[in-house]
């Protein structure tokens, strides 16, 4: 027998090496993938979203490489997730956020969504919406403060709100609003638009961005190909963010279709407020999302169908962060249910 012929074919249990893809490789075009994003909201609101994007990030380095040292673990900063991290939280804030608050959200968003659970790779939640929801309930007047975009001299200026000193309530941003003559500005985003006048914002706007909201959640359609970007790759599953679309529209269209008047198309919910930057981002994060084929459709559907829910009969006008928490802590469960059939194996009572 020939050396070639000796050769077998071994049968392993997944998961299974398809490309050797390294996980800083899979990080670093993340954060390509991100960039765009980062650059659009920086166009958008000026100076205090380019400095609130670089204070997460630095605050989210710091406590990495803290809690790296104190736990005696190599520093890892080396692996780009914590500019991820930095970079996502950033985004999902409003872009005259108080740059201590965000300093706080990068902490408890390493602290306590990743280094409490030994870092990456055991992290059970997204740890950008871990620090998120942190400021949400620490910081809630601050958290849903909007202003308004392409202002005259967003680059040489901050938002006021943004220098609010420490422990310090931010001042009240009315008057410089009045001051840059941004005339019908109403600080209201689509979504609480949508949610309590029934004002529908027009698809346009929501693609291109010319609304209120976070420092990142404004441009859908960035948004959009900045993902497709990394599913062309290979670098995202793909079928997440269609299961998350697919999930809010299967409640939000009869909702509509019930009573138009009240409850939004499914093409404004998946446009407007964060579940394009949810779905594309953070739901696709590979640690804490299921692996088997059907439970990667069930995790994306669970958090289409609580985001719809939340913002339609919940008191938040926004429900993408609580849905994805959620689907995180359901993500093993999902996974447990959905295990393929082993191979040739039979269904329980089958051979009886």
């Amino acid at each position: 027998m020939s050396r070639k012929q000796k050769k077998v074919v071994e049968i392993r249990t997944s998961p299974h090496l398809k490309k050797a893809i390294s996980v800083e490789q899979i990080m670093r075009n993340v954060v390509y993938a991100l960039l765009p994003v980062c650059g659009w909201s920086v166009y958008q609101f000026g100076l205090s979203a380019l400095v609130l994007i670089l204070v997460t990030i630095l605050s989210c380095v710091l406590t990495e490489s803290l809690f790296c040292r104190l736990s005696g673990r190599p520093n890892s900063v080396g692996d780009f997730s914590v500019i991820i991290t930095g970079m996502l939280l950033a985004l999902t804030l409003p872009p005259g956020f108080p740059l201590w608050m965000a300093a706080v959200a990068g902490f408890m968003a390493i602290g306590l969504g990743k280094a409490l659970f030994g870092g990456l790779g055991y992290n059970v939640m997204n740890p950008a919406l871990v620090g998120r929801a942190f400021v949400q309930a620490a910081f809630p007047v601050a958290i849903t403060t909007w202003t308004p975009g392409f202002t005259e001299g967003r680059f040489l200026e901050f938002i006021p709100s943004s220098l609010a000193l420490p422990f310090m309530s931010p001042v009240d941003t009315a008057d410089w609003v009045k001051s840059h003559a941004v005339d019908g500005f109403t600080g209201a985003t689509p979504l609480a638009l949508q949610k309590f006048e029934h004002v529908t914002t027009s698809t346009m706007d929501l693609l291109t961005g010319s609304v209120s909201g976070s420092a990142g959640e404004a441009s859908a359609l960035l948004i959009f190909v900045c993902g497709l970007y990394l599913a062309f790759r290979k670098m995202m599953d793909w079928r997440i963010p269609a299961a998350v679309f697919l999930g809010a529209a299967l409640i939000s269209g009869p909702l509509h279709l019930m009573n138009p008047e009240i409850y939004p198309s499914p093409l404004f919910v998946i446009l407007s407020g964060g579940l394009m930057l949810g779905a594309m981002f953070m739901a696709t994060d590979m640690v804490i999302s299921p692996m088997t084929p059907r439970g990667v459709w069930l995790y994306g559907i669970v958090i289409g169908v609580l985001t719809v829910i939340i913002r339609q009969f919940g008191g938040l006008t926004e429900g993408v962060m609580y849905a994805i928490l959620v689907a995180n802590a359901l993500s093993p469960l999902i996974a447990s249910v959905t295990q393929p059939r082993i191979y040739g194996a039979t269904k329980k009572g089958a051979e009886s």
